[in-house]
């Protein structure tokens, strides 16, 4: 399995998102070849601003593993992370974060570029078209309903 694959993992969990009307970024946290935790954005749902898919994955992760810190693990994102959910991602300690699509408006690059973990590995672009594509897809669809 590679980053690919779980990338297309993430992608899926985009898509549930998308189905319920919710930003559609996906999540998955792998620990060795398998997947540990399975999540999407749920603000609307849930009706809290932190119900973000790594923040959910996160906190599912550390339930299957009984424990806080995901040393060992990594997270497939299908959009960069915000600052909210990079702090979160230092404070679990994640050892690397593979994202797709580039977030120019709120990703945590433009705020605080220094906030993962020193030790945490990030790496782009995985799939970025694909990643950038649902996103902006949805926000076109959601302006054109307003029209």
């Amino acid at each position: 399995m590679d980053d690919d694959f779980y990338m297309n993992q993430a992608l899926a969990e985009a898509r549930k998102a998308k189905a319920e009307d919710e930003i559609p970024v996906g999540a998955v946290i792998v620990a060795g070849d398998r997947i540990i935790a399975r999540a999407y954005n749920q603000t609307e749902r849930l009706k809290d601003v932190t119900a973000h898919a790594e923040m959910l994955a996160i906190t599912a992760a550390a339930n299957t593993l009984g424990a806080k810190y995901l040393t060992d693990c990594t997270l497939y994102v299908t959009l960069e992370p915000c600052t909210m959910c990079a702090a979160a991602l230092r404070w679990c300690q994640i050892s690397r974060v593979v994202y797709g699509a580039e977030d120019d408006k709120n990703g945590y690059k433009r705020f605080a570029p220094e906030i993962m973990h020193p030790k945490t590995k990030v790496e782009g672009g995985v799939k970025a078209e694909e990643c950038s594509k649902i996103v902006t897809s949805f926000f076109e669809e959601k302006r054109r309903k307003k029209l």
